[in-house]
């Protein structure tokens, strides 16, 4: 099960795994095995989840861990909730929020020029 992703991809319908092998290859299980949603994300994606979990969604620490930033981590978690099947709704001044708290933090904009622009969203 390398890339069950582009297998999936490619197939246009649920799998369905039909042999089970340890790595030593000495004990072999045979049958009909559903696949579950997760398994059907890519590397990253699992890995993503896996490291939101472990930081209990704390935002701050998954950017910190990944050496991402919070627009990217947004994006990541929209990008996995979406192959998993979920219709993400997102507020149309979310984004526009999360480039002005970006551009305060990377010093591009002033707290009082932020403000301004904030209070243009509501």
């Amino acid at each position: 099960m390398k890339d069950i992703t582009k297998a999936f991809e490619l197939v246009g319908a649920d799998l369905v795994v039909t042999e089970i092998q340890s790595k030593a290859k000495d004990i072999t299980i045979r049958g009909q095995f559903q696949l579950s949603k997760f398994d059907y994300l890519t590397k990253e994606q699992q890995y993503f989840i896996e490291v939101f979990i472990k930081n209990q969604g704390n935002i701050k620490q998954i950017e910190k861990e990944l050496g991402i930033s919070y627009p990217t981590v947004k994006k990541n978690l929209e990008d996995v909730s979406l192959a998993l099947g979920y219709k993400v709704e997102k507020e149309k001044d979310d984004d526009k929020r999360i480039e002005i708290f970006e551009k305060i933090r990377n010093g591009e904009l002033t707290i009082e020029d932020a403000e301004v622009l904030l209070k243009k969203l509501k």
